[in-house]
Protein backbone atom coordinates (compact mmCIF):
# COMPACT_ATOMS: atom_id res chain seq x y z
CA UNK A 1 0.00 0.00 0.00
CA UNK A 2 2.68 2.16 1.26
CA UNK A 3 4.46 1.41 -2.24
CA UNK A 4 1.70 2.35 -4.02
CA UNK A 5 1.20 5.43 -2.35
CA UNK A 6 5.09 6.47 -3.58
CA UNK A 7 3.99 5.74 -7.18
CA UNK A 8 0.97 7.64 -7.24
CA UNK A 9 2.63 10.78 -5.89
CA UNK A 10 5.69 10.50 -7.91
CA UNK A 11 4.57 11.96 -11.08
CA UNK A 12 3.16 15.01 -9.52
CA UNK A 13 5.76 15.95 -7.53
CA UNK A 14 7.94 15.76 -10.98
CA UNK A 15 5.67 18.01 -12.58
CA UNK A 16 5.82 20.20 -9.69
CA UNK A 17 9.47 20.64 -9.96
CA UNK A 18 9.35 21.12 -14.34
CA UNK A 19 7.08 23.69 -13.22
CA UNK A 20 9.02 25.75 -11.09
CA UNK A 21 12.13 25.50 -13.50
CA UNK A 22 9.53 26.76 -16.13
CA UNK A 23 8.69 29.74 -13.60
CA UNK A 24 11.89 30.10 -13.09
CA UNK A 25 12.78 30.48 -16.69
CA UNK A 26 10.09 32.70 -17.15
CA UNK A 27 10.79 35.03 -14.43
CA UNK A 28 14.82 35.32 -15.44
CA UNK A 29 13.36 35.60 -19.34
CA UNK A 30 11.36 38.72 -18.21
CA UNK A 31 14.28 40.35 -16.01
CA UNK A 32 16.33 39.88 -18.87
CA UNK A 33 14.45 41.68 -20.89
CA UNK A 34 13.69 44.14 -18.60
CA UNK A 35 17.70 45.12 -18.01
CA UNK A 36 17.28 45.29 -21.97
CA UNK A 37 14.55 47.82 -21.83
CA UNK A 38 16.41 49.69 -19.20
CA UNK A 39 19.53 49.84 -21.45
CA UNK A 40 17.86 50.83 -23.92
CA UNK A 41 15.94 53.70 -22.58
CA UNK A 42 19.72 54.66 -21.33
CA UNK A 43 21.01 55.08 -25.04
CA UNK A 44 17.55 56.84 -25.90
CA UNK A 45 18.52 59.58 -23.47
CA UNK A 46 22.03 59.93 -23.65
CA UNK A 47 21.49 60.40 -27.72
CA UNK A 48 18.79 62.95 -27.34
CA UNK A 49 21.32 65.22 -24.65
CA UNK A 50 23.80 64.59 -27.28
CA UNK A 51 21.32 65.93 -30.37
CA UNK A 52 20.79 69.04 -27.99
CA UNK A 53 23.76 69.62 -27.52
CA UNK A 54 25.15 69.31 -30.83
CA UNK A 55 21.64 72.00 -31.85
CA UNK A 56 23.03 74.33 -29.22
CA UNK A 57 26.63 74.56 -30.35
CA UNK A 58 25.41 74.98 -33.99
CA UNK A 59 22.68 77.30 -32.90
CA UNK A 60 25.12 79.21 -30.77
CA UNK A 61 28.01 79.15 -33.28
CA UNK A 62 26.93 78.29 -37.02
CA UNK A 63 23.56 80.41 -37.01
CA UNK A 64 24.54 83.33 -35.14
CA UNK A 65 25.26 86.64 -37.12
CA UNK A 66 28.12 88.35 -36.34
CA UNK A 67 28.71 91.95 -37.22
CA UNK A 68 31.60 92.15 -40.34
CA UNK A 69 34.72 94.47 -39.95
CA UNK A 70 35.14 97.56 -42.18
CA UNK A 71 38.19 98.52 -43.06
CA UNK A 72 41.15 100.77 -44.61
CA UNK A 73 44.10 98.93 -45.38
CA UNK A 74 47.36 100.12 -44.34
CA UNK A 75 48.82 99.00 -47.84
CA UNK A 76 48.56 103.02 -49.10
CA UNK A 77 50.55 104.32 -51.64
CA UNK A 78 50.73 107.82 -51.87
CA UNK A 79 50.54 109.32 -55.31
CA UNK A 80 50.79 112.87 -54.66
CA UNK A 81 51.18 115.09 -51.23
CA UNK A 82 51.57 118.77 -52.20
CA UNK A 83 51.72 121.25 -48.64
CA UNK A 84 51.66 125.28 -48.51
CA UNK A 85 52.78 126.18 -44.83
CA UNK A 86 52.93 130.02 -45.88
CA UNK A 87 50.47 132.60 -45.73
CA UNK A 88 47.91 130.33 -46.95
CA UNK A 89 48.09 126.30 -45.62
CA UNK A 90 46.96 124.07 -47.44
CA UNK A 91 47.31 120.44 -48.73
CA UNK A 92 46.56 118.45 -52.12
CA UNK A 93 46.84 114.81 -51.37
CA UNK A 94 45.96 111.69 -53.79
CA UNK A 95 46.80 108.33 -52.44
CA UNK A 96 45.34 104.28 -53.71
CA UNK A 97 44.22 101.85 -50.97
CA UNK A 98 41.84 99.21 -50.04
CA UNK A 99 38.79 98.97 -48.02
CA UNK A 100 38.51 95.61 -46.93
CA UNK A 101 34.97 93.62 -44.96
CA UNK A 102 35.77 90.88 -43.19
CA UNK A 103 33.18 88.39 -42.91
CA UNK A 104 33.13 86.25 -39.84
CA UNK A 105 30.42 84.26 -40.56
CA UNK A 106 29.03 80.98 -41.71
CA UNK A 107 27.53 82.56 -44.99
CA UNK A 108 27.66 85.12 -47.20
CA UNK A 109 27.78 88.86 -46.51
CA UNK A 110 25.24 90.75 -49.20
CA UNK A 111 26.28 94.42 -48.17
CA UNK A 112 24.63 97.91 -50.24
CA UNK A 113 26.47 100.60 -51.45
CA UNK A 114 27.92 103.52 -49.35
CA UNK A 115 30.49 106.45 -49.07
CA UNK A 116 33.33 106.79 -47.30
CA UNK A 117 34.18 110.55 -45.87
CA UNK A 118 37.54 111.72 -45.15
CA UNK A 119 37.93 114.86 -42.54
CA UNK A 120 40.28 117.14 -41.33
CA UNK A 121 39.76 117.95 -37.37
CA UNK A 122 36.08 117.20 -38.14
CA UNK A 123 35.30 118.92 -41.54
CA UNK A 124 35.17 117.22 -44.68
CA UNK A 125 38.13 117.39 -47.38
CA UNK A 126 37.22 114.34 -49.60
CA UNK A 127 35.00 111.67 -50.41
CA UNK A 128 35.18 108.13 -52.24
CA UNK A 129 31.99 105.49 -53.22
CA UNK A 130 31.79 101.99 -52.29
CA UNK A 131 29.54 100.15 -54.55
CA UNK A 132 27.47 97.11 -53.55
CA UNK A 133 28.92 93.83 -52.98
CA UNK A 134 29.07 90.32 -51.28
CA UNK A 135 31.85 89.54 -48.71
CA UNK A 136 31.91 85.18 -49.45
CA UNK A 137 31.64 83.10 -45.80
CA UNK A 138 34.51 83.84 -43.56
CA UNK A 139 36.26 85.52 -46.31
CA UNK A 140 37.52 89.53 -47.02
CA UNK A 141 36.34 91.35 -49.72
CA UNK A 142 39.09 93.90 -50.91
CA UNK A 143 38.33 96.81 -52.82
CA UNK A 144 40.49 98.82 -54.57
CA UNK A 145 39.92 102.78 -54.30
CA UNK A 146 41.49 106.08 -55.75
CA UNK A 147 40.86 108.96 -52.57
CA UNK A 148 41.72 112.32 -53.86
CA UNK A 149 41.66 114.74 -50.66
CA UNK A 150 41.99 118.43 -50.14
CA UNK A 151 41.34 121.67 -47.67
CA UNK A 152 40.16 124.21 -50.27
CA UNK A 153 36.55 123.77 -48.68
CA UNK A 154 38.26 124.21 -45.22
CA UNK A 155 36.80 127.07 -43.40
CA UNK A 156 39.66 127.47 -40.60
CA UNK A 157 43.11 126.53 -42.49
CA UNK A 158 45.08 128.04 -39.24
CA UNK A 159 45.59 125.07 -37.76
CA UNK A 160 46.83 123.41 -40.81
CA UNK A 161 50.11 125.58 -40.80
CA UNK A 162 50.39 124.65 -37.43
CA UNK A 163 50.33 120.93 -38.02
CA UNK A 164 52.46 120.87 -41.28
CA UNK A 165 54.82 122.50 -39.79
CA UNK A 166 55.62 120.00 -37.19
CA UNK A 167 55.65 117.82 -40.30
CA UNK A 168 52.65 115.27 -40.29
CA UNK A 169 48.88 115.53 -41.51
CA UNK A 170 46.21 114.03 -39.71
CA UNK A 171 42.94 112.88 -40.99
CA UNK A 172 40.35 110.82 -40.07
CA UNK A 173 38.21 108.53 -42.25
CA UNK A 174 34.50 107.76 -41.49
CA UNK A 175 31.25 105.07 -42.95
CA UNK A 176 28.97 103.11 -42.23
CA UNK A 177 27.71 100.00 -44.42
CA UNK A 178 24.44 98.31 -44.43
CA UNK A 179 23.78 94.71 -45.33
CA UNK A 180 22.21 91.28 -44.61
CA UNK A 181 24.18 87.83 -43.86
CA UNK A 182 22.74 84.55 -45.26
CA UNK A 183 22.98 81.71 -43.02
CA UNK A 184 22.64 78.19 -44.83
CA UNK A 185 20.98 79.97 -47.54
CA UNK A 186 17.73 79.61 -45.21
CA UNK A 187 18.37 82.59 -42.94
CA UNK A 188 18.90 86.54 -43.81
CA UNK A 189 19.86 88.67 -40.79
CA UNK A 190 20.54 92.27 -40.94
CA UNK A 191 23.92 93.69 -40.28
CA UNK A 192 25.36 96.74 -40.00
CA UNK A 193 29.04 97.76 -39.52
CA UNK A 194 31.30 100.95 -38.88
CA UNK A 195 34.28 101.90 -40.93
CA UNK A 196 36.34 104.92 -38.48
CA UNK A 197 39.99 105.26 -39.13
CA UNK A 198 42.60 107.51 -38.37
CA UNK A 199 45.27 108.63 -40.49
CA UNK A 200 48.96 110.13 -40.29
CA UNK A 201 51.17 111.30 -43.04
CA UNK A 202 54.48 112.31 -43.12
CA UNK A 203 54.97 115.55 -45.05
CA UNK A 204 58.24 115.82 -46.28
CA UNK A 205 58.87 112.05 -47.43
CA UNK A 206 55.52 112.11 -48.05
CA UNK A 207 54.36 108.47 -46.94
CA UNK A 208 51.92 106.92 -44.84
CA UNK A 209 53.32 106.73 -40.86
CA UNK A 210 50.26 105.46 -39.17
CA UNK A 211 46.72 104.28 -40.03
CA UNK A 212 44.24 102.83 -37.26
CA UNK A 213 41.06 101.71 -37.29
CA UNK A 214 38.40 100.71 -34.81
Amino acid sequence: MAKKNQQAWAPTNGYTRRSDQESGTDQSDHELKHKKRIKLAIYIAIFAVFQMIVIGVFGAVVMKAKTPKFRLSNNVQVQKLDTNQESSPSFDLSFTTQVRIKNPNFGPYKFDGTTATFTYQGATVGEITILKGKAGMKSTKKIDVSVSLNSTSLPNKASIGTELSGGTLTLGSSANMKGKVELMWIMKKKKSTNMNCTIVFDVQPKTLRSLECK
